[in-house]
């Protein structure tokens, strides 16, 4: 044992006076123009490396740099400055005269991606060949990497003017083999327009075929967004999928994509060919769609809004710019197709939910915008052109049978009608989004409302009540009931900036038939409706005016406030009028069985009066 410690005691000292020969015998500084060199040849990059490179012993061998920077050929503005680099190097290729960097390590760096840090041709240089040659020209030393490590770092990156995004507390470790399978963890957090972006992420990366060809996957993804315009619990979620890279085909292949935020969960793949003429194409599926806990959308909140507003929630397609000419969708070819077995919006519970879309550089088609809402069904097919000044939307909705209670409650109107809604119509406007639907929108329609019933306002009732008031010969059956029941509603509408024109309205039930036609002012929540009621049962007393009653349009007027509505009924005039034409029927029938009675020319005048 005693010479088994001796033995060791002598190895690491040999050890420590060999790395410190080793320290002492190679200046690191030798490696500088070898480096800067390399860098330029295989990149065209400039690397200046400030101050004396230095050994840094313990706890790794390592060199030390004071600061540096990286910058693209003829840029003005380095992509990669640092106050201080570390490198990490093999102790046994510096005794072959090699360099093998295990680790390079910047603390605080400064990485910009900018047009100002972009590459930069001369006007007059020669265009270089498309390949360019990956093998290096022989030189005693070798140079390799295995590990690089970004701590405490800020990204600038920019694509456009005033599209500066800022990823700070950025930290990055990417580790490669042999085989330059690379594996990778990343975590930053990301600051704009007064939101602020958490992300982590790990995964693995295929560099062998590199810059040809490249392969990943992310085995882990976690995010969390807090901000303005976000639900106050922010949204968070994970992910992973797998892409492939072709810079021969420029193109990108995602698939085993799964990403969740929230409560909602989407599954899918994609795939991306670069270019002039970008081509994108998106297929997803989703078990649960929650969009009201995205949007930050609550029943209470809209219930508490003001009286006269009309909720402002935005559907996923009302994030497309207001100003046409700068919108996304001009920039690119590309299809979606999104399923989902159920989605959330608006308090609304959509079931087998399927979105087919197809953009042509700003002119998208909506084939299918469909779903199903309880036991009914609905369709919003249509096209949106963003080439102009101003986005253009047309829909043609077709509903099957849809409760019309929960789309009343959805968007805040009053539950005062119900019923079964089937609409066949065509809608043009430039915003889709309710506020502007319910002020600028256009367009016609036929709709049809089944087992319709208007609560708190019993319109038989009403009549038959002012009927008895104005008539001791007339009573009518009671019921309790508190609404008016419409066996079937049918209308023509015309949507016109905001005011809702309802002509040829008819309807019947057992108990009553109805036309006429109506108003409806929907920004300021009005109504003006104009019905002739036909009460058919439930009229007792005499005969001949029941009879006369149950023939007789009755005038109604419900106008007013949405909350507050008010009636006008004249029973009175309709019942001083039928009774003359009863009176004028009996006594022209008394006349032509008394021609001869000498009273006969009286009565024949007082007749021609009534």
């Amino acid at each position: 044992m005693r010479r088994f410690l001796t033995t060791l005691v002598i190895l690491l000292a040999v050890l420590v006076v060999g790395v410190t020969a080793l320290v002492v015998l190679i200046n690191p500084n030798d490696f500088r123009n070898y480096m800067i060199a390399k860098v330029e040849q295989r990149s065209g990059y400039q690397l200046r490396l400030d101050g004396d490179l230095r050994w840094h012993a313990w706890p790794q061998l390592s060199i030390l740099a004071g600061r540096m920077t990286l910058t693209a050929p003829g840029a003005g503005v380095p992509v990669v400055r640092a106050e201080n680099m570390r490198l990490d190097v093999r102790l046994w290729p510096l005794l072959s005269h090699q360099l093998a960097v295990k680790q390079v390590m910047l603390k605080g760096a400064v990485i910009t991606i900018t047009p100002d840090s972009a590459a930069q041709r001369p006007k007059d240089a020669p265009i270089a060949p498309a390949v360019r040659s990956e093998v290096l020209e022989h030189n005693e030393w070798s140079y390799d990497i295995a590990r690089l490590k970004v701590m405490d770092s800020l990204l600038i990156w920019q694509r456009q003017p005033n599209e500066q995004i800022n990823v700070r507390d950025l930290n990055l470790d990417m580790e490669q083999n042999a085989q330059r399978q690379a594996s990778i963890t990343f975590s930053s957090r990301i600051n704009r327009d007064q939101r602020d972006l958490a992300v982590s992420l790990s995964g693995k990366a295929d560099l062998s075929h590199y810059p040809r060809q490249l392969s990943a996957s992310l085995d882990s993804v976690a995010y969390e967004l807090h901000g303005t315009g976000l639900p106050a619990e922010g949204i968070k979620g994970e992910g992973k999928l797998s892409a492939d890279y072709s810079a021969t085909n420029r193109t990108l292949e995602v698939s085993n994509l799964q990403f969740s935020a929230n409560d909602s969960q989407l599954s899918g793949q994609a795939s991306a060919k670069m270019g002039d003429n970008p081509v994108y194409q998106l297929d997803l599926n989703a078990g649960m769609l929650n969009l009201d806990t995205l949007m930050g959308f609550t029943q209470d909140a809209q219930d508490d809004a003001h009286p006269h507003q009309i909720a402002n929630g935005k559907p996923v397609i009302a994030s497309i710019d207001h100003n046409g000419a700068s919108s996304v969708l001009n920039g690119f070819n590309g299809q979606l197709n999104l399923t989902a077995q159920r989605v959330i919006y608006h308090g609304l519970n959509i079931t087998d939910f399927k979105t087919l879309a197809d953009n042509r550089r700003g002119h998208m088609a909506i084939n299918t915008l469909s779903g199903k809402l309880g036991d009914g069904e609905f369709n919003l097919p249509g096209s949106v052109d963003t080439t102009g000044k101003q986005p253009h939307f047309e829909l043609h909705p077709a509903l099957k049978r849809v409760a019309l209670g929960p789309l009343l409650q959805a968007f805040a109107l009053p539950q005062t009608l119900g019923g079964l809604l089937s609409v066949d119509g065509q809608l043009t406007g430039q915003t889709f989004t309710v506020a502007d639907f319910s002020q600028n929108w256009q367009g016609v329609g036929d709709i049809r409302l089944d087992d319709a019933r208007l609560e708190g306002l019993n319109i038989q009732q009403l009549i038959q009540r002012a009927v008895e008031r104005s008539s001791n010969n007339v009573t009518a059956e009671r019921h309790d009931e508190t609404f008016s029941a419409v066996k079937q509603l049918q209308a023509q509408a015309t949507l016109e900036h905001g005011k809702l024109k309802l002509d040829n309205l008819t309807g019947e039930s057992d108990l009553m038939t109805l036309s006429g036609n109506g108003d409806l002012d929907l920004p300021g929540r009005q109504c003006d409706v104009s019905l002739n009621i036909r009460v058919l049962k439930g009229w007792q007393g005499e005969p001949q005016i029941t009879e006369a009653l149950a023939a007789a349009d009755i005038p109604l007027r419900v106008y007013g406030p949405w909350d507050n509505l008010s009636y006008e009924l004249h029973v009175d005039q309709l019942l001083r009028n039928r009774l003359q034409d009863e009176l004028k029927k009996r006594l022209d029938a008394w006349a032509q069985k008394n021609q001869q009675h000498p009273q006969n020319k009286n009565l024949q005048k007082l007749i021609e009066k009534l």
